[in-house]
């Protein structure tokens, strides 16, 4: 506003003086006019231009418009007395700054250099919609502005009714605006929403606009959970630099007591990383359940850090780590960014350049648990450290003999300072002895290098058929250092057991893949028919059944229709498929003039000779039950649709070879549009034994949005497990959303589902446009 005033509208009364005038311009005017940029462009309506030489002042009557340098003045009447010099503008004063700024008055009176002025009825709109007003503002010392009986808001006015009060407002007897110190303060202030006062505050300051960092109170957050109680926490943040921070939160729990926690943030020119620091004495840890790590720890804490750094356009560098006086502090009391059931500490380096990948990092795996470490159920003492794991991918941009050449390299090491075994008992026979225990991860050490390089290339014949003929080599060396429990479990549990030092595997597979896609199209639809044959010639999977080589990275085995026509269906590169192996198919594509989509695939794998991989067994059994251990494997179909009303959904199964009994099956469907939003899914896995799972899991998710106003919406979701009957987890909640404001509150439950012992929770949040928020809630993975 001051740039406007004194740049725009005084200089171009002064400019567009009668030539023959020019010779009477005082010092003072001189002085103004060598204030204007020489290359200003500048233009100046009027119905009249006054220039009283006794009086000395310049006026301009009657529909005024100044442009000068991209700010703007409209007035009814712009006067400059060159005596006092102050500029007076008057009558339904508006103007905008560059900034879009857009300030409307009744008057403005300042002085030339505008150290000093009084504005009436002053009112402000900016680009990003904010609003500000004052019955009137005085500006002293070209520095500090007080504008007095002042609002501030961030909500639009409504346009049907534009006294209606906005959502919330600030208002205050008066507001300091100090641009040296650059500290608003809200003298005598109270905060409104829709035109009710709520809270009252003797005084409070902010930082300005123009400041992004400043020291000072954030907004409190709150919070409930059973064991806990309420909560209730006030951040201080220190503005220590322009590079780094410190936040301290002092929060209080009704149930445990005090917990402190300090966080460091440090930003650099290639990355930034922080520092957290989190300690609590609970006062009554007996609220926890017996036999857990939370009933037996007083004092609990927890280090984390995260970093990233990038050393240059290709490569970077980071780390992200967990360190806790017990395992399970962090999921307790939902430490911000740790608070998962499982958390992966991890430092890594990566690199990418076109179609090559680099990837190095130590990994430990924290399952964050209630159970004792003592306790042999505990998931958590079972995880191995990793150091390191190490992936290299490389393509070559040139074919090679007119194919696509592809070279991985994996090298992982483990180590594990503790037995993992599941026991299994003997269902009705299903179970044999050898079975009776599954080693899930062996105590001591192991490493893993693989090299592997695959080539292919694909062919169109004249007839449309399209055959991809592919190489592909591959050779591992595996190491291990078993404690001597280790060898002895595996010893007594599995007959085969064939312990070395080191293993060294080769594989080499020769494929052709055929394809012969054919179109059908109608008047309002297109269809594309793709049957689908592969066949993988391959020597027997060495070591296979001496079960003596761990499997780490390939203990989760899915096939499916998504699976069918992969080269090697293991998981991971703890085993290799062996023998020979054909995959045939039939995918479908469908796409319909009104908008709807369709997609299917169906098929089964065959096992044609040397020894299936699947049906050997390994440490965990990998191949038990996947619907591949036989000659001839399941069916497995997938159907999916897509609507432009919102609609999408997906079905697949897998069906027993012989019988044709449902094995395996999943259904997702969604409904998407403004005013409704629903996903659902339900899964269905037939037991396991042989691979940990004695029983029939079905489980389904359901998540809902609906808009019931203009701005309200309730939500909810639900977890029900079919085999238990628990529900276990559901939440329901509500929330408003606006352009300027936010407000969401959910009610949540968690059950075991063993003991049926229900959690509860409660979460809100509040967000005011251009303040800040407070509180977190989770809207059923709807937001």
């Amino acid at each position: 506003m001051g740039r406007l005033l004194e740049a725009s509208a005084l200089a171009c009364l002064m400019t567009v003086l009668p030539l023959g005038l020019a010779s009477a311009q005082t010092p003072e005017e001189l002085a103004v006019r060598d204030r204007v940029a020489p290359d200003g462009q500048m233009l100046l309506e009027a119905d009249t231009l006054v220039y009283d030489n006794d009086a000395q002042t310049v006026t301009a009557v009657g529909g005024v418009q100044i442009d000068y340098n991209n700010n703007r003045l409209v007035a009814q009447r712009v006067s400059y007395n060159r005596a006092t010099g102050r500029l007076v503008a008057s009558g339904a004063v508006q103007a905008v700054d560059p900034g879009g700024n857009i300030i409307y008055s009744d008057q403005i009176d300042v002085t030339d250099d505008f150290r000093d002025g009084f504005v009436s009825a002053l009112r402000i709109e900016t680009p990003d919609k904010t609003y500000f007003a004052a019955e009137s503002a005085e500006r002293r010392d070209g520095v500090v502005t007080t504008f007095n009986r002042g609002v501030y808001t961030a909500c639009e006015p409504c346009e049907d009714q534009p006294s209606k009060p906005p959502i919330w407002r600030i208002k205050a007897q008066k507001i300091i605006w100090n641009g040296q110190t650059k500290v608003v303060r809200f003298e005598s202030a109270r905060f409104e929403m829709f035109g009710f006062p709520i809270a009252y505050l003797p005084a409070f300051e902010v930082a300005d606009p123009t400041v992004r960092r400043k020291s000072g109170f954030l907004f409190p957050t709150f919070g409930y959970k059973n064991k806990l109680g309420f909560s209730a926490a006030v951040p201080y943040y220190f503005a220590l630099s322009p590079t780094y921070d410190l936040t301290l939160t002092p929060r209080g729990y009704t149930r445990q007591g005090f917990m402190g926690e300090a966080e460091w943030r440090q930003k650099f020119d290639n990355g930034e990383y922080n520092l957290r620091v989190a300690g609590i004495n609970q006062l009554k840890p007996e609220a926890f359940d017996e036999n857990t790590v939370d009933r037996q720890e007083e004092f609990r804490g927890a280090v984390t850090t995260r970093g990233a750094f990038t050393i240059n356009p290709r490569w970077t560098f980071g780390w992200d780590a967990l360190l806790q006086t017990d395992k399970n502090f962090a999921y307790t009391y939902g430490l911000d960014d740790y608070g998962t059931y499982v958390h992966r500490s991890e430092i890594y380096l990566t690199g990418l350049n076109d179609r090559n990948y680099f990837d190095l990092r130590a990994m430990k795996f924290q399952v964050q648990e209630s159970v004792l470490d003592d306790n042999p159920d505990s998931v958590a003492e079972r995880q191995p450290y990793v150091l390191p794991s190490f992936d290299y991918s490389l393509t070559p941009d040139t074919p090679i003999a007119g194919g696509e050449l592809n070279i991985d390299v994996n090298v992982t090491a483990i180590s594990r300072d503790r037995l993992a075994i599941d026991d299994y008992p003997d269902f009705a026979g299903v179970v044999p002895p050898i079975y009776g225990q599954n080693i899930r991860g062996i105590d001591g050490d192991t490493a893993r290098a693989t090299a592997q390089a695959e080539w292919r290339r694909t062919l169109i014949t004249p007839g449309g058929l399209a055959l991809t003929p592919l190489l592909q080599v591959r050779g591992d060396g595996i190491f291990t250092d078993y404690e001597e429990n280790t060898v002895q479990a595996l010893q007594s549990q599995y007959v085969a057991a064939d312990i070395r030092d080191e293993y060294w595997r080769g594989m080499a597979t020769a494929g052709l893949e055929a394809r012969w896609p054919v179109l059908f199209t109608s008047a309002n639809s297109t269809h594309v028919i793709e049957p689908t044959a592969q066949i993988l010639v391959r020597p027997n999977e060495q070591f296979a059944e001496r079960l003596g080589i761990p499997n780490e990275d390939a203990q989760s085995l899915v096939f499916d229709a998504t699976s069918l026509f992969e080269t090697d269906k293991f998981s991971g590169y703890d085993r290799v498929e062996g023998g020979t192996r054909a995959n045939l198919g039939i995918r479908y594509s469908g796409t319909f003039a009104n908008g709807w989509t369709t997609n299917a695939i169906v098929g089964q794998s065959f096992h044609l000779g040397g020894q299936n991989s699947f049906a050997s067994p390994d440490l965990v059994s990998a191949g038990a039950f996947s619907g591949l251990e036989s000659d001839r494997s399941d069916y497995v179909a997938q159907v999916g649709v897509g609507s432009p009303l919102g609609f999408t959904g997906i079905v697949g199964a897998r069906f027993d070879e012989d019988s044709l009994d449902l094995r395996r099956g999943e259904v997702k469907v969604g409904y998407n549009t403004v005013p409704l939003a629903v996903t659902a899914q339900y899964a269905f896995i037939e037991k396991q034994p042989l691979y940990g799972f004695p029983r029939d899991r079905h489980e389904i998710t359901v998540g809902a949005r609906a808009k019931v106003a203009e701005a309200w919406s309730v939500f909810g979701s639900a977890i029900y497990d079919f085999q238990s009957e628990v529900v276990v987890r559901d939440s329901i909640g509500f929330a408003y959303d606006d352009e300027c404001f936010t407000f969401a509150m959910a009610f949540n439950e968690q059950r075991e589902i063993d003991t049926r012992e229900v959690s509860r929770g409660v979460g809100f949040q509040l967000t005011f446009r251009t303040i800040g928020d407070f509180g977190s809630v989770n809207r059923g993975g709807l937001n």
